[in-house]
């Protein structure tokens, strides 16, 4: 039981106790008091009662005093633990403190680490992606002065078709590029008069045969830009049959004007300075195609004529090739001459190494007879002369017929 509690129960058992002596001093007062039995059992148990309460007062104290004792102890207990507690709390809050900071300075440093390699990064890919979009931005700026610059030209070259001299005059000068372009001065020439007083744009200048091509520049555009600028079928069917009119006329004028035979080749050439035109008339107009074919009179773009002065250059060059043959065999000629007296010369050098080679054999072999006479010399033996007796006579004999026999020996050799 909690020593708090312990004052209450004691007061509330005095309380109790105070109480019954009142009640039961109360039913006294209404009985007679008997003198002759003596003193009265009510007031010998107030008696009792007042000693028990006085002794339950001391007691009270005691324990007061121990409770205080005891609750002195326990508060000084309840101190110092709470006192250790506090400090281990506090430490431990310290360290934990000390912990998370450390934990949190690493993260950080981390985190900070790595957006700045992540800002590095980003600023390093922004700045290759601005550098890109620059690029781009100035290709695009480029483009942009390209274009303008081409609508610009496009719409200049409008009003050039709109005007028929001017149109003539711009077919004229992209022939007359092309040609210059591809050919030699001497293969060609402009606004030069035939016998029958016309002016072809351009000859051509080919050796008989086939001779001298003409080119004509003056397509009718009219027409063609017609048939563009229709809206309606009636205004496209129209434009349809004048342009086919006018490019016949002008194939037929062309024939007429161009082709003279002895003077000109038997066919001419008609620029159009357009490849769509070019490409127009050969898918629509592919009957008025095939008269031109049958009044010679070929029909060609920048590109097809391009190829067709290719092949008039190959053609030219075969001819100076012709023009220069007998050059060429002359050349020749002297070439195989002068390769009979080489094959003369290494004739006779041929003799002269002979003649070496016979030489050298000779001297090999008096070599050879040399080097054996003087081993055969080399192997007689003299004896000492005082060793040597006085040679009888058949000694000398054979003596002598060695002596003799060794001027044969080296006369044979």
């Amino acid at each position: 039981m909690d020593a708090s509690i312990l004052p209450y129960l004691v007061s509330a058992v005095v309380t109790a106790v105070v109480v019954t002596v009142a009640l039961m001093l109360r039913l006294q007062k209404g009985k007679p008091v008997d003198e002759a039995t003596g003193p009265n059992p009510v007031e010998q148990q107030l008696a009792q009662l007042a000693d028990m309460q006085s002794q339950l007062a001391g007691r009270l104290a005691t324990l007061q005093e121990g409770q205080t004792t005891s609750q002195q102890t326990l508060n000084q207990a309840l101190n110092e633990r709470l006192d250790a507690v506090s400090q281990r709390l506090n430490q431990s809050l310290t360290e934990n403190t000390q912990k998370t900071n450390q934990t949190l300075n690493e993260r950080l440093e981390k985190v900070s680490k790595n957006l700045t390699e992540t800002s590095l990064k980003n600023r390093e890919q922004l700045g290759e992606q601005l550098g890109m979009l620059n690029t781009r931005l100035a290709v695009i700026g480029e483009a942009q002065k390209k274009l303008d610059s081409l609508t610009t030209e496009v719409v200049g070259l409008q009003e050039v078709l709109g005007n028929k001299q001017a149109r003539g005059a711009f077919g004229e000068i992209q022939l007359n590029d092309l040609v210059t372009s591809a050919l030699p001065p001497s293969a060609y020439s402009f606004q030069t008069p035939l016998s029958n007083k016309s002016r072809p744009d351009c000859l051509i200048k080919l050796p008989n045969p086939p001779g001298s091509i003409a080119v004509d520049s003056k397509f009718p555009l009219d027409s063609y830009r017609r048939l563009v600028d229709a809206s309606d079928e009636t205004a496209k069917l129209a434009a349809t049959r004048q342009l086919r009119t006018d490019v016949q006329k002008h194939i037929k004028d062309i024939s007429e004007k161009y082709i003279i035979p002895g003077e000109t080749a038997e066919s001419a050439l008609m620029f159009l300075p357009s490849e769509a035109v070019y490409a127009e008339l050969h898918a629509r107009f592919a009957d008025v195609v095939d008269q031109g074919y049958k009044a010679r009179v070929w029909i060609v773009s920048p590109t097809t004529l391009m190829a067709t002065l290719n092949t008039v250059r190959a053609v030219l060059k075969d001819a100076q090739m012709r023009e220069q043959a007998h050059v060429i065999q002359a050349e020749v000629g002297k070439l195989l001459e002068d390769v009979s007296r080489l094959d003369a010369r290494v004739d006779k050098l041929k003799g002269h190494f002979a003649q070496a080679e016979k030489d050298i054999r000779d001297i090999e072999t008096s070599t050879a007879k040399i080097t054996r006479k003087g081993e055969r010399i080399k192997e007689v033996e003299l004896e000492d002369p005082a060793e040597l007796s006085p040679p009888s006579e058949s000694t000398l004999q054979s003596s002598g017929k060695v002596a003799g026999s060794q001027p044969d020996l080296l006369a044979g050799e």
